[in-house]
């Protein structure tokens, strides 16, 4: 990567260097375009970056686990680094005891004792009864029609509101329109057909992307958007959209994160990649231990421990609060933007809508096909 000076023009400028704009940075350069990428943070990558510490590839922005059933979308990751064969099988702590996840027959013999999934189902089907007839107006009443309270009560409740940072009778119910529950002793969180961690980390991957293209690190296009405006013929931007627009009509919400990351001089902390932590005492949601994302033997591990906190200005964005108010006020920004026919919004913050990694992936082949 290379500093540019000002005078240089190009075709696409490219606002953020995630996995979204870095595929759409390195296709256009596929096709003879000169492409500027500018990011804001120090680092290429977004929340997918990840740092070599003691060895150990270290997931800064929370665990990035890459599943997915589409086999273009799969082979197009591999040109650029092999995954490993890391399969999810989280595992839940509450007050000292251990479920596992997602909710399957390991889960319901922790729970209740039961070995067949007959006994699972009536126990389940016992505990629906206090909602029949029901329509579910928040989200207690709709993860207890779903699964029952007793799951609701210990692998929900406490999880849900650390994660919200507000009371689940105050959320709406379709946060948990569904929920993944299996009747077979299979701990696999995802079911897609490919499901890995690259080798080496995801900023190999940005990296390779990015080779041989100009970026800009520390640069806010914000800032300076009339002047970089000037210097391109098309702005892809991947930021936020309402502070594209200078927050004219307020600002989108969104819960964030705080990670406490630790070194430790042991081998093993907790024995599992991913430990959520389902009781609200406790005040993270759950714990990475990084080195199970790659079966990596060393004397020392690396934690880190997450914990949601409500989103104010200088903070990363993570999760959109997508309820009537947020999506209204996003509907005013998404008809500003149909308005501007030099600037192409894509991805998670400029779309206000989470995205899975191999989502991004498809939309950013699928917006190049397109261009």
């Amino acid at each position: 990567m290379k500093k540019i000076n000002g005078s240089v023009e190009y075709d696409f400028i490219i606002v953020g260097s995630g996995l979204f704009g870095s595929i759409c940075a390195y296709e256009l350069k596929k096709k003879g375009m000169k492409v500027l990428v500018l990011e804001k943070r120090e680092h290429i990558g977004g929340n997918i970056y990840t740092e070599n510490m003691e060895g150990i590839q270290v997931h800064k922005y929370g665990a990035h686990i890459f599943h997915t059933n589409d086999q273009d979308v799969w082979d197009y990751l591999n040109q650029f680094v092999k995954f490993n064969n890391f399969v999810n099988e989280p595992i839940a702590n509450f007050k000292g005891k251990i479920f596992n996840l997602p909710f399957n027959m390991n889960t319901f013999y922790q729970m209740w004792g039961v070995t067949t999934p007959k006994e699972a189902k009536d126990k389940i089907a016992e505990q629906q009864e206090e909602l029949v007839g029901i329509e579910p107006n928040n989200l207690e009443q709709q993860a207890i029609k779903l699964i029952g309270r007793d799951i609701y009560a210990t692998l929900i409740k406490g999880y849900t509101e650390k994660q919200w940072g507000r009371s689940a009778t105050e959320l709406p119910p379709f946060i948990i329109n569904r929920l993944p529950v299996r009747f077979v002793y299979n701990n696999n969180y995802f079911s897609d057909k490919f499901q890995g961690i690259p080798i080496g980390g995801y900023t190999k991957i940005i990296e390779k992307l990015l080779n041989g293209i100009d970026v800009l690190l520390n640069e806010d296009f914000n800032l300076k958007q009339d002047f970089y405006r000037s210097k391109a013929g098309k702005i892809i931007y991947t930021g936020p959209i309402d502070q594209f627009f200078n927050y004219k009509f307020g600002h989108l919400e969104y819960r964030s994160l705080k990670f406490e990351t630790e070194v430790l001089d042991e081998e093993n902390y907790q024995g599992n990649a991913v430990v959520n932590y389902t009781d609200f005492e406790v005040p993270f949601t759950r714990i990475i231990e990084h080195k199970h994302f790659y079966f990596i033997n060393s004397k020392k591990t690396i934690i880190s421990r997450e914990y949601p906190i409500e989103y104010k200005s200088g903070l990363e964005p993570y999760y959109p609060i997508n309820d009537k108010k947020n999506q209204e006020t996003y509907s005013l920004y998404r008809n500003l933007a149909k308005q501007e026919d030099s600037v192409i919004f894509g991805g998670r913050l400029a779309e206000y809508k989470y995205y899975d990694m191999h989502h991004v992936v498809r939309l950013s082949l699928n917006l190049i096909s397109k261009l």
